[in-house]
């Protein structure tokens, strides 16, 4: 009996050690093959792409000098009706435009008068184009030369007074751009694999960057410039 439980113990002593054996080869195995995953490279990927803006707005200022306040405001109103005649001549619709009451500046209530200031009261007006026939809008800002004649003098345009184009449209080219990117930032990551030997795995993770826009310079605001640049991280294998 003594001799039977001997065997037994010996046999049981033998599967467990075997058993411990093989846990642990497998348990080194994981650790070996979970030590290769942690080998990454994290590239950055970057689409560009110029677009034409979608919507133009283009004030038109002119400021009225006069002494008398009623004959200021009947001026005002027939340079405006001007103003606004040559734009639907030029092809705009009642809705593109838009015109603002005149500010009215009266240089005596300051308290101090520039002997040098002839004129008392003085009307800024500007009147407004909201438009998404961006060529329309370029078109007739060449012909702005027909306003002088009529004796209107338009303000040149400065930092508050300046024509605004936009691109509205940005869910049009998103797909392809981050596309793009994402493809841009595989072949830096491929080629980083190839200068350290190893061979390019799965993406670990992704993140797409804010796409901006800008102009692509200051002679053509109209012709916007797209950008996104996105973040992948991708595993390395041997």
């Amino acid at each position: 009996m003594n001799k039977n439980n001997a065997i037994s113990a010996l046999i049981l002593g033998s599967l467990l050690c075997l058993g411990l054996a093989l846990l642990g080869y497998g348990i080194g195995h994981s650790l070996i093959e979970m030590k290769s995953m942690e080998r990454t490279v994290t590239v950055k990927g970057l689409a560009e792409q110029e677009v034409k803006a979608n919507i133009a707005i283009w004030p038109i200022r002119f400021i009225q000098v006069d002494n008398d306040l009623t004959a200021l405001y009947q001026t005002v109103q027939n340079q405006t009706d001007k103003v606004i005649s040559f734009l639907l001549k030029q092809g705009f619709t009642v809705d593109e435009i838009s015109s603002s009451l005149p500010s009215i500046e009266d240089r005596q209530a300051q308290g101090y008068v520039d002997p040098n200031v002839k004129y008392r009261y003085a009307a800024k007006v500007t009147i407004s184009i909201y438009t998404k026939r961006v060529e329309l809008l370029l078109n007739s800002r060449q012909h702005m030369l027909e306003l002088a004649k009529e004796g209107i003098a338009i303000a040149s345009e400065d930092y508050n007074n300046r024509t605004e184009f936009l691109f509205t449209e940005l869910n049009s080219v998103k797909p392809a751009m981050v596309q793009a990117a994402t493809t841009n930032a595989r072949q830096i990551a491929n080629k980083f694999a190839q200068d350290s030997d190893s061979v390019l795995g799965k993406i670990k993770s992704a993140s797409q960057g804010q796409f901006s826009i800008s102009d692509r310079d200051s002679n053509t605001p109209y012709i916007k410039r797209v950008r996104v640049v996105s973040t992948l991280t991708y595993y390395l294998k041997d």
